[in-house]
């Protein structure tokens, strides 16, 4: 038993995800009118994938359309264009008990300067949640400091160049100043997952930086994408090194964000797709991954990245069957900011770990996060209705009260 069993639980019910009260609280009229068209809007698929090209081609040209990004889908899902921007949001989510994870969200660059300006930039998201309580969690992606080409090279086992060998030691340099400055700010960082085909180079450069950093206490989190059908064993396979090495396994458990272009690719290639089945099999190895890791509760850290709500209650009421006390610090909620408020206020409410992805950065270079966003939406089966039907029952709780 660990000092955090039996613990003050705040009750043992499942909290309800119903409660557009406590899920809206923070949300203006305003806000949520905004969020309303937004939503009807991303649900029609035809604007989603339309909008991609015409939006790159109007900021091409000149035309202002920066001010209606930054005004609509821009200010719904992002904090700002920088830390100080994300201010109101990251004290907005927590006077609802919801934590901030700041998330500099640029990608796809290629320059080495831009590289060194990534890192620097992570680096001060580390050091404003260290005298911030309202921002538990940081986290990177490996291409915002390193060049996807390289990654690819190095993950198909390819001969570098010598060129590249030193461009791959900086690569890691940088990985390694920002696990080195969470460390010694004692701020957990996470290592986001991406394409299939350069994870197992991002993975081996996680377990490194585990191996170092969380010898006492968890700092350092990998990212396991449950949609892959080979990741639960990725990571019980971990958790044995992690017994062997002597430390605490960090894990964000997500089911995925890369599905259709993962099974394009396998396709194109000729390769067996690294996707699961169907969704029954990805959440069935995405329940027990929960299960798995609140059953190792002192060994694993884990962070449950999700936006489903029977997974949700699930770690809820697995919580409260083992008696695992709802703010021990190994376990954390995680929803992206302008979606699922019902899942992270009303979690939160109930005295749980939440914490919220905030992206920021200049529009322009956040565009390619902000589409994703979009087309992934569209993607989940009826994600996009039941925000609707929930910020809908808000709007009239509101009207009649």
């Amino acid at each position: 038993m660990t000092s955090y069993e039996n613990n003050n639980n705040q009750g043992q019910n499942t909290p309800s995800f119903e409660n557009t009260e406590i899920a809206f609280r923070h949300s203006s009229d305003t806000d949520l009118n905004r969020a309303y068209w937004l939503f009807k809007m991303i649900n029609v698929n035809f604007l989603v994938k339309i909008g991609p090209p015409v939006t790159n081609f109007a900021m091409k040209v000149g035309l202002p359309i920066k001010s209606i990004i930054k005004a609509t889908i821009f200010k719904h899902f992002c904090g700002g264009e920088t830390i100080a921007e994300c201010d109101n949001t990251i004290k907005n989510l927590y006077s609802g008990r919801v934590g901030t994870i700041l998330d500099y969200s640029v990608e796809g660059e290629e320059e080495e300067t831009v590289f060194d300006n990534t890192r620097d930039e992570i680096i001060r998201t580390i050091e404003r949640a260290a005298k911030d309580k309202a921002i538990p969690l940081t986290v990177f992606k490996v291409t915002g400091v390193g060049r996807f080409g390289l990654l690819e090279k190095l993950d198909a086992r390819l001969k570098l160049s010598d060129t590249e060998e030193e461009e791959w030691r900086r690569v890691q340099n940088r990985v390694l100043a920002i696990c080195d400055k969470a460390y010694k700010a004692n701020v957990p960082v996470m290592i986001d997952a991406e394409e299939s085909w350069i994870q197992d180079t991002i993975d081996l450069l996680a377990l490194t930086m585990m191996t170092r950093f969380n010898k006492q206490k968890p700092i350092v989190y990998n990212t396991y994408q449950m949609y892959r059908h080979d990741k639960l064993a990725s990571m019980l396979n971990d958790h044995a090194i992690a017994q062997s090495e002597g430390f605490i396994l960090g894990a964000k458990i997500v089911r995925g964000a890369y599905m259709e272009k993962e099974r394009k690719r396998a396709e194109e290639k000729g390769y067996p797709s690294p996707i699961q089945p169907d969704k029954k099999s990805a959440d069935l190895d995405y329940d027990s991954a929960l299960d798995y890791c609140t059953s190792h509760i002192n060994e694993i850290a884990f962070i449950a990245g999700t936006h489903n709500e029977e997974s949700c209650r699930l770690l809820a009421e697995l919580l409260n069957t083992k008696g695992i006390d709802h703010k021990h610090p190994h376990v954390y909620f995680s929803q992206l900011l302008g979606m699922s408020d019902n899942l992270s206020f009303n979690l939160a409410h109930a005295d749980y770990n939440v914490a919220k992805y905030v992206p920021y950065g200049p529009v322009k270079a956040v565009l390619p996060y902000l589409f994703r966003r979009a087309q992934e939406n569209t993607a989940i089966a009826g994600q996009m209705s039941r925000e609707l039907s929930l910020i809908s029952k808000e709007r009239k709780r509101r009207k009649s009260a």
